[in-house]
């Protein structure tokens, strides 16, 4: 069943084309992420799908029977109202009730009794049972708990950038929609919240289209992938491993076409140049298509980005010693009593909710913040790079070109040429004309990236990164992860970006909070995986401490040793390894098909389904084999 269908969209903002005659359709159930560059026109395509902006030519259709929703970059929120105004301000029963049972609980939660009579306490109770809302109000309590939006009644000219974008999407994600659109919808989200997003988005019954740069986050979410590049929009039906794939395949293909198009435009400009003035219909015609080759010749051709790698400092064999550090603000403590030194080569990543100190760490290695306690030393040939998050500003009367060669007028590469200022802006997505824009005309990603390739081209072999990754589109991120992947110095990096710290980092720093920061070797998803286990048998010890604190139930025979397994349970182990050795076939099986590319919209939703359903029963079959096997002994 076809949801949405856009036919020969074009859109041109100023005198740049973003797109020309593309046609696709979303078909129900269908899971599809949108990439692209930034400025190539994702937000407005976006737009135009769901009427915000008009396109230049062309229509979008969609199923007069479904709904919508929508996160865009920007939240459209009425300023005066408070964040339960703007999180329920459908007028539809079901959500009025919800919205008038949320505003009674949160008053009597807050002591304010004298504002919640009993009968409109009643009154709200009966009206959830009426509109049968109770699922729908425990789906919006999990939502809000997750994205942590407590004070409903403040006002949303009183929240921070982050609270608005948790707020925006916690309003989308409530609405009870059959098709969402989304942009950029875990920016500003810690991975634990990230994580969340994605098992539910992976789970839920509807038909999604999503703008995101978090390559982790669209393979566990999306089956297919649009592309949208040089006006064009390519369709490929995989994850992004496949694309990947694919796209090198098409890239391969284009250059191809393109030699042989230059080697034909070459014979026929020099027999235009020779031939008189065509007075034969074959002679014309022959112009003719020497125009249309020419207008092929001027369309831009993409290539496969090279291989970079620059020249770091040299480093000696003392790197970064931290001595029995400490730290705390007057309400929490952030670091106590850590140790180590660092040695040389290494990559480590630091992980850790919101909040937990992470970036007070690196500005204390940076000498910004003081410890309590303990001792930093840095080696003396370490050459510092720090990117930091937000303290960075350059003079806004300046091109972008002169701020670059104020630090750095040619970079030298490993290999022992060098390379321009130019070259490198262009090579990290900062065109040659660009390069001529002032700082403060960019944006706020375009000042970013440039304040990161600062950073790189000083040439450090240390380098600190604190969330490099903000703002950056996935061809961005894929040639920062080369760069950094070739970098010979250490590096220490705070990102949410999972598949960025699964290539780079050999081990881990985890912020658990309280001060405790633990040493975890290995990349992220073999932490996470590490962290799951352990909570499954954590879970499996309380409660078994909860059962032997019960009072024993009598047996029949005194002598029985209930340590020992039980003929039955024997067996029930037995067919628990085969149950979960044919679950993890099926598992990986879904998997080869779901990244192979091949199937229908249809295919992929009953895939993701039975995908959640294996997960659920892996985990909850080997916790019992867990529980058999320590029986066993």
């Amino acid at each position: 069943m076809n949801y949405l269908t856009a036919n020969n969209i074009s859109k041109t903002v100023g005198e740049k084309l973003l797109f020309q005659n593309i046609t696709f359709g979303l078909e129900k159930g269908q899971k599809s992420a949108l990439i692209a560059r930034n400025g190539t026109g994702k937000s407005t395509l976006l737009n135009i799908l769901t009427g915000r902006d008009t396109p230049d030519s062309g229509s979008v259709v969609i199923r007069n029977d479904i709904t919508v929703s929508y996160l865009p970059q920007m939240d459209n929120f009425n300023e005066d109202d408070s964040v339960i105004e703007n999180l329920f301000n459908e007028d539809t029963p079901i959500v009025q009730a919800v919205k008038e049972y949320e505003t009674c609980v949160t008053l009597l939660e807050q002591g304010l009794h004298d504002r919640v009579p009993q009968a409109r306490m009643d009154h709200a109770v009966l009206e959830m049972d009426r509109l049968n809302a109770w699922d729908y109000e425990a789906k919006i309590k999990e939502i809000l708990s997750r994205f942590g939006i407590d004070n409903i009644f403040k006002n949303v000219h009183e929240l921070s950038g982050g609270q608005r974008k948790k707020t925006a999407l916690a309003k989308t994600l409530i609405a009870d929609t059959d098709l969402l659109i989304l942009d950029e919808p875990t920016n500003h989200l810690d991975v634990e919240m990230i994580e969340w997003l994605e098992g539910y988005l992976s789970t839920a019954n509807i038909t999604l289209l999503m703008v995101t740069h978090d390559r982790s986050f669209l393979d566990n979410v999306c089956s297919d992938i649009f592309e949208l590049s040089n006006g064009n929009l390519y369709h490929y039906k995989g994850k992004y491993d496949y694309y990947v794939e694919k796209k090198a395949e098409r890239l391969a293909n284009e250059s191809a076409e393109y030699e042989r198009l230059r080697s034909l435009y070459r014979r026929e400009l020099e027999w235009v140049h020779t031939s008189p003035q065509a007075r034969t219909t074959k002679a014309r015609a022959r112009i003719n298509n020497f125009e249309k080759l020419q207008e092929q010749m001027n369309r831009k051709v993409e290539n496969a980005p090279e291989a970079f790698k620059v020249q770091s400092e040299r480093i000696g064999h003392k790197i970064l010693e931290i001595s029995h550090l400490d730290f705390s603000f007057p309400d929490q403590t952030i670091i106590k009593d850590f140790s180590y030194i660092f040695k040389r080569g290494e990559k480590c990543g630091i992980v850790g909710k919101n909040g937990t100190g992470k970036s007070t760490f690196l500005k204390m290695i940076m000498g910004e913040v003081k410890p309590d306690g303990g001792k930093i030393t840095p080696g003396l040939t370490i050459q510092f790079g720090y990117f930091s998050q937000n303290d960075f500003t350059y003079p806004g009367n300046k091109i972008v070109l002169e701020l670059v060669k104020e630090h750095a007028e040619v970079i030298r590469m490993d290999n022992g040429n060098y390379i321009s200022a130019a070259q490198f802006l262009n090579h990290f997505g900062f065109p040659f004309k660009q390069q001529y824009t002032y700082y403060e005309d960019l944006s706020g990603g375009e000042r970013r990236k440039l304040h990161l390739l600062i950073t790189l081209l000083k040439n450090p072999n240390f380098l600190i990164l604190d969330e490099p990754t903000n703002d950056f589109d996935i061809d961005t991120l894929n040639l920062l992860e080369d760069f950094l992947t070739n970098f010979d110095g250490c590096m220490i990096i705070v990102s949410h970006d999972r598949w960025l710290m699964n290539k780079l980092v050999d081990h881990i720093f985890v912020f658990e909070g309280d001060g405790v920061i633990k040493d975890y070797y290995g990349n992220y998803t073999e932490y996470r995986q590490a962290k799951d286990k352990a909570l499954r048998i954590q879970k499996r010890a309380e409660k078994l401490l909860r059962e032997q604190e019960e009072p024993a139930k009598p047996t029949r025979t005194a002598n029985t040793n209930t340590n020992k397994l039980t003929y039955k349970e024997k067996k029930e182990l037995e067919a628990l390894e085969q149950e979960i050795a044919g679950l993890e076939q099926e598992k990986a099986d879904i998997e080869e098909k779901m990244s192979a590319g091949q199937g229908t919209a249809d295919d992929f939703a009953a895939w993701g389904r039975r995908y959640a359903e294996i997960t659920a029963l892996l985990d909850e079959k080997t916790e019992r084999w867990m529980e058999l096997s320590e029986k066993e002994g």
